[in-house]
């Protein structure tokens, strides 16, 4: 490359090359041209053909990255439909805090034994800026007593603007809430494929974490798309994971959002109607957070009554009937509220790994056909009913790995500012799997806390105590309105594709891991 006037630098790894070098010298490097076009409302740098590598280099390279700068990654955040939303001025006005979930999922009792995320550190990438100060108004609101310069913002490629600042402070105030001792890094990169890319690679390489969490996302059909386009590399999903492997290997405990539509990620940004996962939660070395609703009881306020008896996968199937009594459907913004749940299904991208061979409930399903669609391009749906019933058998990935708490309806206060030196506001019920991820980061530090050596990979481990006599999990196996808005439980395996392996009781979790 230097014949091409282009300057490489070789990451810690071993596995990334950073070049750098003017946009002329680039073209002629990679045989291509370089342009600006404007996509579906972006505006964006792209190529006119493939980036071709001498043979000297293909072989030996994966992928390139940052060519093009398009990007559809959005976040895994769920808000409440405005007109069902409560008047929340603090942390304690929401159906849920980190001290809730401690106590639901037994969390409290490895508190009691004094372990609490101490000499431990959080990695937490994404893309948007946040202000700080911010988190320890929210910990302060809540009791909890947290260290000062807990925090290190590393901003990664210049870091980012403040769009999608309530996903990065959810993550902080999150993650250490639930690991109130534990320090945290914060990797802020710019909303493009390498600004994720380069950042997610900063904080694998510097290793300084034993844990590690992201909340930013995009649905695999959304990935091919662009790649059928020219927009992306057709190798896109697997330069990502082989990040996380190299995490892996260092003993890094990866947590991702599964994403908060249902089965049908994709219809968040590729607008279409079949099923898809999401990336990079389909990754098979990450732990894939899922999501449920907690049991509740209510009536509306144009009287439409709602009972969710025990926790069950999330999914707003038990909203429907409020939803159709206002006419949600007839516009495009309405109808996205059908499509609201945790992200779960099988991986196009990814075979199913080793870990989940074997394990009941994996690559078959059992389902329930809500909607269909109405043209090839799957662009368009209309409603089954009543609902039908149906099993089948699959392959790949299966997502996600375990769910905790995630309906907004059932969830949690975000406090955060949308600008510098902007006053901070509280953010009404908020859910989505945004907050799992965080939540199982903070969980691991306190699990750490207590481990002379880094827990590690956590699936090859959990898959295994999940098949035991004494699970540290619950699986959800209930038949009946428990689903994601298409996979359900199959009665009684130990996985399905609505929950993954069900809720976890983290004290018997510590006591597998310290076996």
């Amino acid at each position: 490359m230097h014949q091409n006037r282009l300057h490489g630098h070789l990451s810690t790894s071993n596995l990334v090359i950073q070049m750098t070098g003017t946009a002329a010298n680039f073209e002629k490097a990679f045989q291509t041209t370089l342009y600006q076009v404007k996509y579906q409302g972006k505006n964006f740098q792209a190529t006119k053909k493939n980036p071709t590598l001498p043979t000297a280099y293909s072989q030996a390279v994966l992928g390139v990255l940052g060519l093009t700068t398009y990007n559809s990654l959005t976040t895994n955040i769920q808000k409440l439909p405005q007109n069902l939303e409560n008047n929340n001025s603090s942390a304690a006005d929401s159906p849920s805090s980190p001290q809730s979930l401690a106590k639901r999922y037994n969390l409290t009792a490895l508190y009691k034994q004094g372990l609490t995320g101490s000499g431990q550190t959080m990695d937490i990438v994404t893309l948007a800026n946040f202000n700080p100060a911010d988190a320890y108004t929210y910990w302060k609101s809540l009791g909890i007593n947290t260290p000062k310069n807990r925090l290190q913002v590393i901003n990664v490629d210049g870091g980012s603007g403040w769009t999608g600042s309530d996903e990065t402070s959810l993550d902080v105030e999150q993650s250490g809430a639930i690991a109130p001792k534990a320090k945290i890094n914060i990797y802020i990169g710019p909303n493009t494929d390498t600004g994720f890319f380069d950042a997610l690679a900063k904080a694998v390489d510097q290793d300084k974490a034993a844990q590690l969490s992201l909340s930013w996302g995009e649905s695999e059909t959304a990935i091919t798309q662009s790649v059928s386009q020219g927009l992306e590399t057709p190798v896109y999903a697997k330069i990502f994971n082989l990040l996380f492997e190299q995490g892996a290997a260092e003993g890094i405990s990866s947590f991702v959002a599964s994403g908060d539509n249902g089965a049908y990620d994709a219809s968040k940004d590729a607008g279409t109607y079949d099923l898809a996962v999401d990336n990079p939660a389909d990754s098979p070395f990450v732990t894939a957070a899922g999501g449920t609703t907690l049991p509740l009881n209510e009536t509306l306020s144009d009287g439409t009554k709602i009972n969710v008896k025990n926790e069950r996968a999330w999914s707003w199937d038990y909203l429907y009937g409020y939803f159709d009594k206002h006419d949600l459907a007839s516009t495009t913004e309405g109808l996205a509220e059908y499509f609201v749940g945790d992200g779960g299904g099988l991986s196009k991208f990814f075979t199913t790994p080793n870990y989940q061979n074997g394990v009941s409930g994996v690559n078959t399903f059992s389902s329930i056909d809500y909607w269909k669609t109405t043209n090839a391009a799957e662009t368009g749906v209309t409603r089954v009913n009543p609902p039908v019933s149906s099993q089948g058998t699959g392959t790949g990935r299966n997502v996600p790995d375990l769910a905790l708490n995630a309906d907004p309806k059932t969830g949690y206060a975000v406090y955060y500012s949308t600008a510098q030196n902007q006053s901070a506001t509280w953010g009404n019920q908020y859910g989505g799997t945004s907050f799992v991820a965080p939540q199982l980061n903070g969980v691991s530090a306190v699990l750490n806390s207590g481990h002379h050596d880094r827990i590690g990979f956590w699936n090859p481990q959990i898959y295994r105590f999940a098949q035991s006599s004494n699970s540290p999990f619950t699986a959800l196996n209930s038949t009946t309105d428990n689903n994601n808005l298409y996979y359900t439980s199959q009665g009684n395996t130990v996985y399905n594709q609505a929950t993954g392996l069900g809720t976890v009781d983290f004290n018997k979790l510590n006591s597998a891991f310290s076996k």
